[in-house]
């Protein structure tokens, strides 16, 4: 049995055609929305066009990690052997959870399975998504193209979380999202600790789906010089591969940073550093290193 999650916020302009291509997969009722406090009309439009898929409404934005792992335990307590996380601005074939399905029996040791991501329109590869299959990433997936020998599933270290297969096996291993990081970063982190606990993350180019992302408005999370370094120290010490570097090693690095910029007078840097370390200040070490810590071990952490 598998379910479907998607964390809905605001997606009046994608959700129709999102979950009418779950309907025509024949997937709708095994479908489970988690609503991030939406403000938009896209409650109204899943109840009234969709009322058969499970509706979660939350009364505050709890991010992307959080209200995926509302639904992926509520997906495993229900007895599913796979979850499907599908981002609200993703659409499917017919075939392609059931594709990815018939690759995880046949490779138990992959934890998350990962079909093609196009654009939404479907006439060439999503962009960030082609970055992950580069050669030097993805081995001979390219080669295989071209020599039409395609062999599923091809290994690769990360894809985003845009439409991810989780096998039961992983989220008894792995678990859920780190509350640590609130949007975006979450599937940095959880990649490293499928690969952390054995598991293997791979590709299915036989399946496809159209992730219609390429004209957004500015985003905060990444036009932001201080949440990006936030969250670029966030995935760093959350992930359980990183036993070397301490958080008072960057503490160190900053002030060296600052004092070398003031005694050169380059007063960029010193804008720049400073604001590095309030970030550094503003973060809560001790969730984030107990969470690290809280990973590390197998089990269905924080779900």
């Amino acid at each position: 049995m598998v379910k479907i999650i998607i964390v809905n916020y605001n997606s009046e302009k994608w959700i129709d055609q999102c979950l009418s291509s779950i309907d025509q997969a024949g997937l709708i009722k095994d479908t489970i929305i988690i609503d991030n406090a939406s403000t938009d009309d896209s409650l109204h439009l899943i109840e009234r066009s969709f009322p058969q898929v499970e509706l979660i409404k939350l009364s505050s934005n709890l991010g992307f990690g959080q209200a995926n792992n509302i639904g992926i335990k509520k997906a495993y307590e229900q007895g599913s052997d796979y979850v499907f996380l599908m981002n609200q601005d993703v659409y499917i074939e017919p075939n392609s959870i059931d594709c990815l399905i018939s690759t995880a029996k046949l490779n138990p040791d992959f934890g998350i399975l990962s079909p093609v991501h196009l654009n939404g329109n479907g006439s060439e590869l999503d962009f960030a998504f082609s970055n992950y299959i580069i050669p030097s990433k993805c081995k001979k997936l390219y080669s295989d193209i071209f020599l039409q020998k395609l062999a599923p599933p091809y290994e690769l270290p990360f894809v985003n979380a845009a439409a991810w297969l989780l096998t039961r096996k992983c989220i008894e291993k792995v678990g859920g999202f780190n509350p640590s990081l609130y949007h975006y970063g979450e599937d940095d982190n959880y990649c490293q600790r499928v690969l952390y606990h054995g598991l293997k993350i791979g590709i299915v180019p036989q399946s496809v789906i159209y992730h219609d992302r390429e004209y957004r408005v500015e985003n905060k999370y990444f036009d932001n010089s201080a949440l990006l370094y936030e969250r670029k120290l966030t995935v760093m010490f959350s992930d359980p591969f990183n036993d070397t570097q301490s958080v008072r090693e960057i503490y160190i690095h900053s002030y060296k940073l600052i004092i070398k910029s003031l005694l050169t007078f380059r007063l960029r840097s010193i804008k720049k550093h400073y604001g590095n370390l309030k970030t550094c200040n503003s973060l809560d070490w001790k969730m984030i290193l107990n969470n690290k810590k809280q990973s590390i071990t197998q089990g269905k952490n924080f779900l």
